[in-house]
């Protein structure tokens, strides 16, 4: 071969590796990214497409700017705004929709899921004050006189709240905010894809493996650090969100005081469910059942699964030990690890 030949063979072959180097960053595959949100949490979004350049940018921005409305720990955010003043003319978009989420999920189950309930949360030791509280029956009631999502006024432009009232989206705001990024993918065109936020999940299409994603639920029996799964279950066009009384608790004068707080009565919800898992189209539904689950128990809230049409896993206590409800429709879709099944 003369040297002509060689130069351009050389050329040719440095333009198909080009060719092949260009197609392959093109092609679909599996992308991770991670980050931080909401104080200390962490996100994880995995999808599987051409890589869309700044996604990750973008994706913090968003989270940024949800935040920047929703975190009653900045000061200056719209809700710490309406409730200092009782009044807000929306400046984002995701005000209103969690506010007529919020209010769906309050009339389905009787005012378990209430987000107005932070001064009770907070007297009871559970907010930003970790301090074991001292409280009487009187101060109890006195404090379910500022509570009540029913009385709080909202239409697509604004919202007024009652005198001495405050609002607090934090049992759902995990939840939405994975819708939130979720969507975002689907506006920059990606079909297949997991977005987690503190244990918060919604999926889309299938993984980088061409199977739906697969998503642990963690055994409430065991300390976190231990890492121990209850259950896998693989999850195509669905969230889910769990909520459980298992860990964040404090004892007093020999009694258990969890952090989830009936609203209709001012205490500490009392049953023998452990956990809750909701599957639903949105994050932010799952998110919100699964709180107002953990005030029903297990069969106010079996009750309302059929009537709502979703699904979910109980884990409970009973005089048999560890066991679990899971509904129909999420059954083929699960591998159950301990807990006996019904």
């Amino acid at each position: 071969m003369n040297k002509k030949r060689l130069i351009i063979f050389g050329i040719g072959l440095a333009v198909t590796f080009l060719i092949i180097s260009y197609l392959r960053k093109d092609a679909p595959r599996l992308h991770h990214i991670q980050g931080q949100t909401m104080g200390t949490i962490i996100y994880n979004v995995k999808y599987v497409a051409s890589e869309v350049e700044g996604l990750d940018a973008m994706i913090s921005q968003e989270l940024v700017d949800f935040n920047q409305s929703l975190s009653t720990y900045i000061p200056d955010s719209e809700i710490s705004r309406l409730n200092k003043i009782g009044l807000l003319a929306y400046e984002s978009k995701f005000f209103y929709p969690v506010l007529k989420a919020s209010k769906k999920v309050f009339e389905q189950t009787g005012g378990a899921f209430d987000p107005s309930i932070g001064p009770l949360v907070q007297a009871w030791g559970f907010g930003s004050d970790k301090n074991i509280p001292n409280l009487d029956a009187a101060k109890v009631d006195s404090l379910k006189g500022v509570i009540g999502f029913g009385q709080v006024s909202f239409d697509e432009e604004n919202v007024s709240l009652p005198s001495n009232f405050q609002l607090d989206f934090s049992a759902i705001a995990k939840g939405y905010a994975v819708d939130v990024v979720a969507e975002l993918l689907e506006e920059k065109g990606i079909e297949n894809y997991m977005v987690e936020i503190g244990g918060e999940v919604r999926c889309r299409g299938k993984n980088d493996l061409d199977k739906p994603w697969a998503l642990g639920i963690e055994d409430p029996t065991v300390q976190s650090i231990e890492q121990k799964l209850m259950a896998i279950v693989r999850l195509k066009d669905l969230s889910l969100a769990t909520s459980g009384n298992y860990r964040n608790y404090y004892e007093k004068d020999g009694q258990i005081f969890a952090h989830i707080i009936d609203p209709r009565t001012g205490y500490s919800a009392k049953h023998n469910l452990l956990s809750a898992s909701v599957f639903a189209p949105d994050c932010m539904t799952a998110d919100a059942y699964a709180t107002a689950f953990m005030v029903l128990g297990l069969e106010y809230s079996i009750e309302i699964l059929k009537a709502q049409n979703l699904d979910a896993i109980f884990i409970y206590r009973s005089e048999n030990g560890i066991e679990s409800f899971v509904s129909e429709g999420i059954r083929p879709f699960l591998e159950m690890n301990n807990a006996k099944g019904n």
